[in-house]
C-alpha cells in the first residue's frame, strides 16, 4: 500500500500538524514527515523496467507533459522523476523492489497508480512480474459551479456557499464539508479543484432589502413584509438537508448547480444577559443541523429592548442548536430547540458542559510518544474534541457536552487503543466514557500501542491479486471501530496492515469494495464467513506474516 497523502507523494491537500496527525490516526495510515521528504536521494538504476503510459481517466486520451515520479516504497527519500513527451510514455530502470508510481499535471488530480481514496497499488519489480505495460490514469479536475438567485430571479451577491462530499473513510457513509466559497456580484460561485465523488451544496445568505426592527420600537413606516430572512437552502431548492439533491461528479465534469432562495418571516428572539464591561453583550450561538454536522447561523446583532433584555433577529423559524452563555460568559452545551417568533431563550434550557482531565499511560512504556493526541467521538461518528497530551502526560477537555463518547488516541505515525479508563478506585475496560452534566472529571487512560504490522498476500483464482481492498476486522466490530485496519494490495498481491493492536481479528479481501460501508457489521457479514481468523498476541512485535494467501471475494 502507498499513502498518496504523505508529504512526499501529494500536493492535493494541506493540513495543520494537528489535523494531519488526527487524519492519519483515524485512517490508520503511516506518515512521512516533511523533514524526511526534504532529504531526497537518487533512486538506484537496475535491470528491471517500470514503464507505461499516462492517460486521462475520462476518455483514455494520452497525456503529455506529465511529471511522473517513482519512489522506493520503503525509503521514500529515494526517488526519481521525468516529464512525459507527447506520447505520454514513461520508463524507469530500477532494481528489484517495491515502488510508488505517481503522476501530476496541471488540470488533473495528482494520483498514484490504481488509487482509491488514500490507498494505491505499489509497483513490485522482479522475476515474472510485467511492469512494462502499465497504465497510469489521472482524473481531470472537476468543477462545480452555479448561480444563487433570489425570489425575483435576481443574483444574490456575497452568499456563503458550502460544498459537502460523501465520505466513507471512516467505514460508514458520512457527508462532510470540504469547501466554502462566496458568490460574486453576479451571484455566481465556483468550487475547484474537486475530486471525483458525490457532492451536496448549501447556501446561506441575507436578503439585501431586509429590515429587522426591534420589537416594540419599530417606526410605523416600516413595512413588516421586509422583516424576512433566507433559510439555509440546499441544491434541489429545499431547506431540509435530508432532501438535498446529490450531485455525482466525475473527473473532467463542469456541472452547474443553481440554487433559488425564498424568504421566510424573520424570528425575533429574546434573551436575558448581563453586559460585560470588557466584551459587551454575548448573544447566543445558533447552529442549524446539516447532514452529519451543523452550520453556524449568524443572527443580526443583539439589540437592547430593556435593561438586561436583548433581542436577536434575522433567522427564520425552524429547529436549531442553541448555545447560551452562562453568568461567567462560558457557553453551555447546545440545546436543540424548535424556535418560533417572540420566543425567550432561557439560559437554563441547556445543560452545562463538563471538564475532563485525564492522565495518560501507555502499557509497557516508560515514556509517552511525542505529539500524542486524545480525541472524543460521539455515537454518530463525529469527532467533537481532540487535544494534545502535555509534557506531564495529561490532557484536558474544557468544554465537553454531556453524553457517551469513544476515547481514541494516536500520533501521526502510530495508532493506539484505549483499553481502560479509571476514575477513583474503579476502572472500566474499553474506551467508552460517559460524561455527566456540569461535572469535573479526573480519569486515567491506559493505552496499548499498535506495534504489529500484519503482512500477507491476496490472490484471485490462484494468482496474485492487485488493487483489492484488504480489511482487518476486529472482534465485536461495532464496539471497536478504532481497531479496523485497511490497505490495498500491491502489484504482487502483497499488503501490510500497519500499527495493529493485540486482539482477535478476521482478515478479508474484497474486489472493488471501496464504496462499501465497511465498518458496518451488516455490510461485512457476507465476507466475514469466508475470511481468515488472525490472532495478534500481546507479546507479538514487528511483523506478523499471514501464512496463507487471502482469497479476494467479489463485491
Amino acid at each position: 500500500m502507498i499513502n498518496p497523502n504523505s508529504a512526499t507523494t501529494s500536493g492535493r491537500r494541506s493540513f495543520s500538524a494537528v489535523l494531519l496527525g488526527l487524519l492519519l490516526l483515524f485512517l490508520h495510515l503511516p506518515a512521512i514527515s516533511a523533514a524526511q521528504a526534504a532529504k531526497t536521494e537518487p533512486l538506484a538504476i537496475g535491470p528491471y523496467r517500470i514503464a507505461g503510459t499516462v492517460v486521462s481517466s475520462k476518455g483514455g486520451s494520452v497525456l503529455a507533459r506529465v511529471r511522473v515520479q517513482i519512489m522506493d516504497a520503503r525509503n521514500p527519500q529515494s526517488q526519481r522523476s521525468l516529464v512525459t513527451a507527447n506520447d505520454g510514455r514513461f520508463e524507469f530502470r530500477v532494481i528489484a523492489g517495491k515502488f510508488t508510481l505517481q503522476g501530476a499535471k496541471r488540470g488533473y488530480i495528482t494520483s498514484s497508480y490504481n488509487q482509491h481514496e488514500q490507498f494505491s497499488t505499489a509497483i513490485v519489480t522482479g522475476a515474472g512480474l510485467d511492469t512494462e505495460h502499465l497504465v497510469l490514469r489521472l482524473p481531470p479536475v472537476a468543477v462545480l459551479a452555479g448561480t444563487v438567485l433570489d425570489e425575483a430571479q435576481e443574483p444574490v451577491r456575497e452568499a456563503s456557499v458550502r460544498i459537502y462530499r460523501e465520505d466513507r473513510g471512516s467505514g460508514v457513509s458520512r457527508i462532510l464539508p470540504v469547501s466554502n466559497v462566496t458568490t460574486d456580484d453576479q451571484g455566481a460561485y465556483e468550487a475547484t479543484p474537486l475530486d471525483e465523488g458525490t457532492y451536496f451544496v448549501s447556501v446561506h445568505a441575507s436578503p439585501w432589502y431586509a429590515v429587522h426592527p426591534v420589537t416594540g420600537h419599530e417606526p410605523s413606516s416600516v413595512d413588516r413584509s421586509l422583516d424576512v430572512a433566507y433559510p439555509v437552502t440546499y441544491y434541489g431548492d429545499t431547506t431540509e438537508a435530508d432532501e438535498a439533491t446529490p450531485i455525482p461528479l466525475r473527473g473532467g465534469d463542469h456541472l452547474e448547480a443553481d440554487i433559488h432562495l425564498a424568504p421566510a418571516p424573520s424570528l425575533h428572539l429574546i434573551f436575558h444577559t448581563r453586559e460585560d464591561a470588557e466584551h459587551g453583550v454575548q448573544p447566543p450561538l445558533l447552529q442549524a443541523p446539516a447532514f452529519d454536522g451543523v452550520e453556524q447561523i449568524p443572527a443580526q446583532g443583539a439589540q437592547m429592548i430593556s435593561p438586561g433584555v436583548y433581542e436577536v433577529s434575522g433567522i427564520p423559524a425552524g429547529k436549531y442548536f442553541v448555545r447560551m452563555p452562562d453568568s461567567s460568559g462560558q457557553f453551555k452545551e447546545p440545546a436543540e430547540m424548535d424556535l418560533s417568533n417572540g420566543q425567550e431563550l432561557d439560559p437554563n434550557s441547556a445543560r452545562s458542559v463538563s471538564k475532563i482531565k485525564a492522565a495518560v499511560h501507555v502499557r509497557g512504556a516508560a515514556n509517552l510518544p511525542e505529539e500524542l493526541h486524545v480525541a472524543l467521538r460521539n455515537g454518530k461518528g463525529r469527532f467533537l474534541a481532540w487535544e494534545l497530551v502535555n509534557p506531564k502526560g495529561e490532557v484536558e477537555f474544557q468544554d465537553a457536552a454531556p453524553g457517551t463518547y469513544e476515547v481514541l488516541a494516536g500520533t501521526s505515525t502510530k495508532a493506539y487503543s484505549v483499553v481502560g479508563i479509571a476514575s477513583g478506585d474503579s476502572e472500566t475496560r474499553g474506551h467508552t466514557l460517559t460524561v455527566p452534566e456540569d461535572a469535573s472529571l479526573t480519569v486515567s487512560l491506559t493505552l496499548v500501542e499498535g506495534k504489529v504490522n500484519v503482512e500477507g498476500a491476496a490472490k484471485r483464482a490462484g494468482k496474485p491479486a492487485s488493487g483489492a481492498m484488504i480489511v482487518l476486522v476486529p472482534k465485536d466490530p461495532e464496539a471497536n471501530h478504532e481497531l479496523f485496519r485497511r490497505d490495498q494490495s500491491d502489484f504482487d498481491g502483497s499488503f501490510t496492515l500497519h500499527s495493529v493492536v493485540p486482539g482477535s481479528y478476521t482478515l478479508i479481501a474484497i474486489d472493488d469494495g471501496w464504496d462499501l460501508d465497511w465498518a458496518k457489521p451488516a455490510a461485512l457479514a457476507p465476507y466475514l464467513k469466508h475470511g481468515q481468523p488472525i490472532k495478534v498476541e500481546d507479546q507479538t512485535r514487528g511483523a506478523l506474516h499471514v501464512p496463507d494467501s487471502v482469497e479476494v471475494q467479489k463485491k
